[in-house]
């Protein structure tokens, strides 16, 4: 079995070829552990920070405490990364490094040799060679494991769901404080972030956009009864099914040509449906909004946060960092650029403010409101803003907030950021899914199995959201309640 050969089929698999071959090469280790009579503890967790695996009495001729990690690509930048959070968080002062590089070792990097002389007896690389070494040894029970290799990829996820997910969630936030730290940090928002500030959900806005336009006075007619027309407008949802955005792109259709309304006119419309259905017990600067603007908040040090990319209209945030008198720009069109000084907001699928005077050019924003605006940014691979979207993700630690993670776009660009990576480094809050919630509804059980039965398929079902997800190079932190997340973004920011 030759290593290069075996790096090209999993290449066919897009992103999650990685994945795949990193499972192969911990079960090719744990083989030659095994026939050493050796341990090799995989997923280890011996402090608050997880490695690939761990040896307590070391692998083949290296001696212990051995942690492994098995990257793709060396470089002098990702060895100095591997070497600080080694040193930072080893359980010992023995411990020492073992880094598993199948892709490309830089070996002949000047700051790669003298790091490995400095670090002589407790840092050790195997590349290419050591790897293939180890395919010739076993190769009878390599070629099996390769046979196996879906299952093996598929029994690694579901043995993580018996971990404590609380625990591992307090992990990742580690790791997001040392990004954030860092000043490599970026911020992506969806529309749960207005959501806590009362402004109406997606559904909730087209509807009432949809009964702004069926109800327009027209000769004198009597407008009709909102709550008749909603009644129908949920049923013909039913019936029909469209998706939002279709209906949104009907919305669009309809108002602009029954009402001869222009598209300023349009906006204008939709601009006062977003701002007058606003839920006032809730306030316009909520504690989230409140938690993500003290992260913008810059340190003694400089500024943590390199960019804001929203997919929200609103300028809710806005409000909040020019109360913190904070330096800013709103961009929402191409040829815009921040200074250094200020912190750049990018509105990716348009801009709404509630006062349109303070900002200059907003008939320029490309709104992506119906189906002709998405499909715009969704087939034009260079529009402005999928390269910000796509920069942000590169060179940045992107922690997603109020984000379903289910935009066609957004996937498409983290599928391929993620080809430049091998460990996720972006991070998004996703709802868990409650055992009690999921199987009663109104008090009463709906779902016909044993409640230890149900917690394990919900376990491994959030298990394996979390390898899919990786495949995209996030992290998921679990929250339990939306109220939980201002807290949690607290911590991510404690060390200032």
């Amino acid at each position: 079995m030759n290593l290069t050969s075996l790096e090209e089929k999993l290449s066919d698999y897009g992103s999650a070829g990685y994945y795949l071959l990193e499972s192969f090469i911990l079960q090719l280790l744990n083989l030659e552990a095994a026939s050493l009579d050796q341990i090799l503890e995989l997923e280890s967790r011996r402090s608050h920070v997880k490695s690939d695996a761990f040896a307590p009495r070391g692998l083949g001729g290296l001696p212990g405490p051995l942690a492994i990690e098995v990257i793709q690509v060396l470089s002098p930048k990702r060895l100095e990364v591997e070497l600080r959070r080694h040193l930072a968080h080893r359980s010992s002062e023995d411990e020492k490094l073992l880094l598993v590089c199948f892709r490309e070792l830089a070996g002949n990097s000047v700051l790669v040799q003298k790091l490995k002389e400095e670090y002589s007896g407790q840092l050790y690389i195997w590349g290419a060679q050591e790897i293939q070494a180890l395919l010739d040894k076993h190769e009878a029970a390599a070629t099996e494991l390769y046979k196996k290799i879906f299952s093996i990829r598929f029994k690694r996820a579901i043995s993580n769901s018996a971990d404590d997910w609380q625990k591992k969630r307090a992990e990742i936030l580690a790791e997001v404080s040392e990004y954030y730290r860092a000043g490599r940090f970026s911020m992506f928002l969806g529309a749960g972030v207005s959501s806590s500030a009362g402004l109406p959900d997606w559904d909730t806005l087209l509807n009432s956009l949809f009964v702004s336009m069926l109800t327009d006075e027209d000769g004198g007619q009597r407008r009709a009864d909102k709550e008749q027309i909603s009644s129908i407008v949920k049923r013909l949802r039913q019936v029909d099914g469209p998706s939002a955005l279709m209906l949104a792109r009907y919305i669009r259709k309809g108002v602009t040509a029954s009402s001869g309304l222009e598209q300023n006119k349009f906006i204008n419309s939709v601009t006062d449906q977003l701002y007058g259905l606003r839920d006032h017990r809730f306030s316009i600067s909520s504690l989230l909004i409140k938690s993500i603007a003290s992260l913008c908040t810059p340190s003694r040090t400089g500024a943590r946060v390199r960019s804001v990319v929203t997919y929200n209209f609103d300028d809710l945030l806005e409000r909040e960092l020019e109360v913190r008198g904070l330096t800013f720009k709103s961009i929402f069109e191409e040829i815009d650029l921040a200074s250094p000084e200020e912190l750049p907001v990018y509105h990716v699928h348009g801009f709404l403010p509630e006062d349109r005077t303070k900002y200059p050019n907003l008939n320029k924003s490309t709104l992506v409101f119906s189906e002709e605006g998405y499909h715009q940014i969704y087939g034009d691979a260079y529009h402005w803003s999928n390269l910000i979207q796509l920069n942000s993700l590169k060179e940045t630690a992107c922690l997603m907030v109020g984000l379903s993670l289910t935009d066609p776009n957004l996937r498409r660009l983290l599928e391929i950021s993620a080809k430049s990576i091998d460990k996720p480094k972006h991070f998004a809050f996703l709802k868990r899914v409650n055992h009690d919630a999921f199987s009663k509804e109104d008090g009463k059980s709906i779902v016909r199995a044993p409640t230890s039965v149900t917690r394990m398929f919900l376990d491994r079902h959030h298990s394996l959201n979390e390898e899919v997800m990786k495949e995209l190079g996030v992290n998921i932190i679990w929250y339990e309640e939306y109220d939980d997340i201002p807290r949690l973004l607290a911590d991510v920011g404690k060390f200032i």
